[in-house]
């Protein structure tokens, strides 16, 4: 197809393709523990606060996606017993999050296979190479923000 150079020229489609991709790859890396790649993110955030500490808002801005979305993985996550909503007894209209024994336990594994990934990466890429890719993909994602603004 005549658009494909300029598919494999665009950084924005690329980014995007790229980040489909390892989303997908992911997913296969946690099929085991039968969990979605921003099931695991979610999870593990909550494992790294304090019990209770952590609200759906916070993990909202956190992964920078809607409380909709945080609030159907939450649904989820306690479907499969591993996380409990509970009403944030300073403010009625909060929820705190609370992993079940089972979801700490996974958390814990799921922490795991991400920081073996992790280090994988900088052995395979490098550690300057990796960090000078995310100082270039946050350059391109602030070029994309401020064409977004002019256009208003």
């Amino acid at each position: 197809m005549r658009i494909e150079s300029f598919l494999k020229q665009s950084p924005i489609f690329q980014a995007n393709r790229i980040a489909r991709k390892m989303d997908a790859s992911l997913n296969l890396v946690l099929q085991d523990e039968g969990l979605t790649a921003f099931e695991s993110l979610v999870l593990a955030a909550i494992f790294f606060e304090k019990k209770g500490g952590i609200k759906p808002s916070a993990l909202a801005e956190a992964f920078q996606t809607t409380r909709g979305n945080v609030s159907h993985c939450l649904s989820s996550l306690e479907a499969k017993g591993l996380v409990q909503r509970r009403i944030d007894p300073e403010d009625a209209r909060a929820f705190q999050l609370v992993l079940q024994p089972q979801g700490r336990r996974r958390a814990a594994r799921v922490v795991g296979i991400l920081d073996r990934m992790q280090r994988h990466f900088e052995e395979t890429i490098g550690v300057p190479q990796l960090e000078a890719m995310l100082e270039q993909m946050c350059a391109v994602e602030e070029l994309c923000s401020r064409l977004a603004q002019s256009a208003r």
